[in-house]
């Protein structure tokens, strides 16, 4: 045997005081999050399933398209042709790896009504606009779409500057207005099934979907999985949600016309974040916000997603909790700033205290120290093993969670190359969830002391939670977006023919090639 050294003193007497009567309490608390999160990804993939469970039912019956409709009865000429008039209308802001093969996928919907496509960019220079060109081209006479340019804003982001545009360009007849971004891949029936919940409750006021990330393989594109995961529970009701995502939102056309509740004011003077607000909006007027269960979109991320390019992502969406409308929504703002901020370190902190434990305990058994000792650091190491049954229940119900969507997924969308999770990597997923965690804190706490952000090369600043100037220039930000890589900035002339279509040609062949989340 072996005398202690500072070390190992120093060692037993931290997993000793990690075992006193606060410490344990918050050990209990990290245990308590964990089954939290496996309770609420496990209700989740029971909403979830029940929708495979149906469209398989309905496959049995004899209907081939129950990818797009449950009731084959519905897509008989005579109520197809009865379908309300949508307009879809899509923000863009560069062009990257992915958006091919999203824009086709939204395009070409098979939707039974009337429909139109709406490509808003800034201007002519944004490396969209000829991408998008060249796609409305190649589908000339099929489909009704048209690419605008919307300049630059001025009171709000130039996301929501480039949608209310869009807006006030759409059909004078349309019913719906269907909000998408540019890196939403959307199944062949989504606009059908949204705008069929749209006719069946019409006191809805905006309906939402939720994307499911497909990471890369980098430590980066896995803490964004990560990050998203615990929201899936929120979006995954079948129905009655309080959560909005901004990359999928149908709402009444006739509430832009008539800035009903004030949604085109909301969003134009001042407004930062187009989901935040308009959540802000329908909260305050109790309007309702549903997510149908099959609203669920494939999210590949981008293949050379780096860790910066991680935390800047991170950034926008806790500087996003420093918007606001109104007062009740700047005190939810703060309540969930501070809500996430504890529970984030409180899920990290067991695990810190549990490395303890188990160091202290394998030093012990090493060196051979008396029993005594050895007694001490057993305590420890029950506490660890409370939580290494705890986040195992919690990596299975997200692994569950995930392989249901993915079925879903691949349900929805037949044609597609199908989706796998062949590759995803736990151990980095688990390694995620304590790095995501440990950060978001941190980030958080900088943007509240800073109220100014840089997205997409535009530096925005707030006041009052309102964006209150807004400075541009290429110097300003990066050449590629955070998640799908996309390249943000203009040639300073435009590059030859051959070229650009090689350029398109690449992403094409990109998006044909098997993905690592493929089969």
């Amino acid at each position: 045997m072996q005398a202690m050294d500072s070390l190992d003193s120093f060692l037993f007497s931290l997993s000793a005081r990690f075992c006193t009567p606060l410490a344990v309490f918050v050990q209990i608390q990290g245990w308590v999050i964990c089954l939290v999160l496996a309770i609420g990804w496990a209700c989740a993939a029971g909403v979830r399933n029940r929708e495979i469970k149906r469209i398989r039912d309905s496959m049995r019956r004899g209907n081939s398209f129950a990818f797009l409709c449950l009731d084959i009865n519905e897509l008989e000429h005579t109520r197809q042709v009865n379908l309300p008039r949508v307009s879809v209308v899509m923000p863009l802001k560069g062009f990257g790896e992915h958006n091919l093969h999203n824009w086709r996928s939204q395009i070409t919907s098979l939707y039974g009504g009337p429909l139109e496509f709406l490509f808003v960019v800034e201007s002519t220079e944004d490396p969209a606009y000829h991408a998008v060109s060249m796609l409305i081209s190649e589908f000339e006479g099929e489909l009704d779409a048209k690419i605008i340019v919307a300049g630059h804003s001025t009171t709000c982001s130039q996301k929501i500057h480039n949608q209310l545009f869009g807006v006030e360009q759409m059909h004078k007849d349309s019913k719906y207005v269907l909000f998408l971004d540019d890196d939403v891949r959307l199944h062949p029936g989504s606009i059908g099934a949204l705008t069929a919940e749209m006719l069946k409750q019409p006191e809805i006021f905006i309906q939402t979907g939720y994307p499911l990330d497909l990471p890369s393989g980098s430590l980066g594109s896995y803490c964004i999985y990560e990050y998203h995961m615990p929201c899936s529970m929120g979006f995954a009701t079948g129905g009655k949600t309080f959560f909005l995502w901004g990359g999928c939102m149908m709402m009444h056309a006739e509430d832009f016309r008539c800035d009903r509740f004030g949604v085109v004011s909301g969003l134009r003077d001042g407004g930062y974040s187009d989901d935040m607000t308009l959540a802000a909006i329908a909260g305050a007027h109790k309007q309702l916000i549903t997510s149908p269960p099959v609203a669920v979109f494939p999210h590949p991320l981008a293949s050379d997603l780096s860790f910066s390019r991680y935390w800047n992502y991170l950034r926008k969406q806790t500087f996003v909790l420093e918007s606001y409308t109104t007062k009740v929504n700047r005190i939810m703002n703060r309540a969930l700033f501070a809500t996430h901020c504890y529970l984030s370190w409180g899920f990290v902190a067991p695990y810190f205290m549990a490395t303890v434990h188990v160091t202290a305990a394998l030093r012990a058994y090493i060196k051979g120290y008396p029993v005594d000792v050895t007694n001490m650091t057993s305590w420890g190491l029950v506490l660890t093993g409370c939580l290494s049954v705890c986040t195992i229940c919690e990596l299975l119900s997200m692994w569950n969670l995930t392989r249901i969507e993915v079925q879903l997924c691949n349900l929805l969308s037949p044609e597609a190359p199908q989706l796998s999770l062949a590759s995803y990597n736990w151990g980095l997923v688990f390694v995620a969830m304590l790095v995501d965690n440990f950060l978001y804190t941190i980030c958080a706490i900088r943007s509240y002391f800073s109220q100014s952000i840089n997205w997409s090369g535009i530096r925005y600043h707030l006041r009052n939670g309102k964006i209150s100037k807004i400075d541009r220039g290429k110097e300003l930000g990066p050449d590629y977006s955070d998640l799908s890589g996309k390249n943000l900035h203009a040639w300073k002339t435009l590059p030859p023919k051959s070229m650009f279509v090689g350029s398109l040609a690449k992403s094409f062949v990109q998006w044909r090639q098997p993905k690592k989340y493929d089969v």
